[in-house]
């Protein structure tokens, strides 16, 4: 029996950040084999993890989907069972409790650009570009990018980026706040790294309550999140960052807290 290929690798450098690395080269294709070694990559997440950044090594972030899983698929029952597996694959990162952030250095397709839109924040190379082409195929994207580029970009631009099935820059995904912030190619991973290091040195249990309010408001809108965000910040009085922070800021003024995670 053959060894299965290596398709990823989690490290956890420095303390607190997770850096979960896609290296199925040349082209980072999703394959079962690929998503199967990333949900294994997330059950080891260690549990003191308090930021994740998800980053690809090759010349490509990925061209996509392994075409093959669409021919292997004879009736609309499998191909409902495989796209249900696949949208796991994002739904699970969005629900992490503490930030991810999703770093794009090169061409980012179809279901890359997917977890992408599922993850917090989104980091660009200036080179990057971006696209969802399952159109090629005759398909629409099952991996939850449509809706979640409409939740950021609008549904007008869902659409055309979608129905279009165009390469878009990464300054024209900051323009629609899709991307959050176009970097630099040289230094773009060290930047990254840097970027998620902050994040994981940060108020984690608050991070995990901003998410929280926005997935009420994403259900219901501004009175939605309103009927919840009370309740979640009074929550984080029974955190110990918190608690050390107010005493830091009143203490030794703004900016000198230090944060734990607990």
């Amino acid at each position: 029996m053959t060894e299965a290929a290596v398709l990823t690798r989690l490290d956890s450098q420095p303390a607190g950040l997770a850096v979960l690395t896609v290296d199925a080269g040349p082209l980072n294709l999703y394959t079962l084999d690929l998503h199967d070694q990333l949900d294994a990559a997330l059950d080891r997440l260690p549990a003191d993890t308090r930021a994740l950044l998800i980053r690809f090594d090759g010349r490509v972030v990925s061209a996509g989907v392994d075409v093959g899983l669409f021919a292997a698929q004879q009736s609309p029952e499998a191909a409902k069972s495989l796209f249900d597996r696949m949208l796991t694959l994002p739904d699970r990162i969005a629900a992490l409790p503490f930030p991810t952030v999703f770093a794009a250095h090169a061409l980012c397709l179809t279901w890359a650009f997917e977890v992408a839109v599922a993850c917090d924040i989104i980091l660009a190379a200036e080179r990057a570009s971006f696209g969802l082409v399952e159109k090629v195929v005759g398909l629409t994207p099952t991996m939850g990018g449509t809706q979640r580029l409409a939740a950021r970009a609008g549904v007008g631009r869902a659409k055309e980026f979608v129905m279009t099935g165009e390469r878009y820059p990464a300054a024209t995904l900051e323009r629609w706040n899709v991307v959050n912030r176009v970097l630099p190619n040289e230094g773009f991973d060290e930047a990254a790294r840097t970027f998620g290091a902050q994040l994981a040195a940060g108020p984690t249990r608050a991070h995990a309550a901003t998410k929280t309010v926005l997935e009420h408001f994403a259900a219901g809108g501004v009175p939605e999140a309103n009927r919840h965000v009370t309740r979640i910040a009074a929550d984080l009085y029974r955190t110990e960052d918190l608690r050390a922070a107010v005493r830091s800021f009143l203490d030794e003024g703004p900016g000198r807290a230090t944060f734990t995670g607990r």
